[in-house]
């Protein structure tokens, strides 16, 4: 019986060194005072690492969106519509702890110091989170994070009207000291050029229905998408530093939803840390989470130290 030949790898591989080539001279615009303001609390992130890896990924991108734009004004010349601008759209995906809002921060930037001076405009999936007294109505407290605790069809309906050009479209905002969505209160997002969204879900397809009705997904809006990897076993160790972090800090804000565990002893706070990541956030990442890291365009994997180590391209 003849063997079948394996499937082609769809993404081209780059190491650190053979991707900061790719910056082919684009100056850098960042300082390390940038950097110390842009990393998360636990990411390690460098100036000489936004320089390799982050600096030729926005040249790359710069190349998308102009792409993109040209197939806009081909189309609406074809149709006779006017050539309103689209905002071009990035994705960043990737376990809880793997520096996300890091990555979607100084991404924007890069982005916004090019040339051009781009208006880049940046937004969490947080606040499309159900607020917490809507999840303890449906049992969904032990699921914050998983894509049933997300209202999907605003984040939908948000994405789409984005794309159409719609201006002044409203978010709502979430916040992290009080674990919740805060009732009343949202950012305005007007017509930007470029506009990342960075949350745990925003590259799942969903469930098609069977009829064959055209359905939307938010990754159908994404133009661009990038997705974090790591493996599990330092995501727990960044998890965990960063609670740590955490407790001493944050979490000693008499308002903060956290408060209870900067009282906890050493001990009784790590078993608590712990439990959260391996029944909450490892679950979600392999159940939801990890399976889309193939639909993205971009893999940025990290190694034990944090940093990126490899870089994995589509292949177009």
């Amino acid at each position: 019986m003849t063997e079948r030949a394996p499937a082609p790898d769809p993404y081209l591989q780059f190491t650190k060194a053979e991707w900061s080539k790719l910056r082919d001279g684009q100056p850098m615009t960042l300082t390390q005072a940038d950097i110390d303001r842009l990393r998360s609390l636990s990411d390690p992130i460098s100036l000489e690492e936004a320089e390799e890896v982050y600096l030729p990924l926005t040249r790359l991108l710069s190349y998308y969106v102009e792409a993109v734009q040209g197939l806009h004004r081909v189309s609406t010349r074809f149709l006779n519509a006017p050539d309103d601008r689209v905002p071009f759209i990035i994705g960043v995906a990737g376990s809880v702890a793997v520096g996300k809002s890091t990555t979607a921060r100084i991404i924007q930037t890069l982005l916004a110091r090019w040339p051009s001076s781009p208006r880049v405009d940046l937004v969490t999936t947080d606040g499309f989170l159900y607020p917490n007294s809507v999840l303890a109505e449906r049992g969904l407290m032990e699921r914050k994070g998983f894509p049933e605790s997300y209202d999907r069809g605003r984040f939908v309906n948000f994405l789409a009207d984005i794309k159409s050009g719609k201006p002044q479209v409203s978010v709502p905002v979430y916040s992290h000291l009080v674990y919740d969505v805060v009732p009343g209160e949202e950012v305005t997002i007007d017509r930007p050029d470029i506009l990342i969204v960075e949350g745990l879900n925003i590259l799942q397809p969903g469930e098609l229905p069977r009829t064959g009705r055209p359905i939307l997904f938010a990754s159908d809006f994404i133009d661009f998408s990038i997705y974090i990897d790591a493996d599990p076993e330092d995501l727990e160790d960044w998890f965990m530093q960063r609670f740590f972090r955490l407790r001493e800090t944050a979490f000693r804000d008499p308002t903060s939803f956290f408060r209870r565990f900067a009282e906890m002893s050493e001990e009784e706070a790590g078993a608590f840390g712990h439990k959260v990541w391996e029944e909450i956030n490892l679950n979600n990442l392999l159940e939801n989470v990890l399976p889309t890291r193939g639909r993205a365009d971009l893999i940025l994997k990290k190694g034990k130290d944090h940093r990126v180590e490899e870089v994995k391209l589509r292949r177009v």
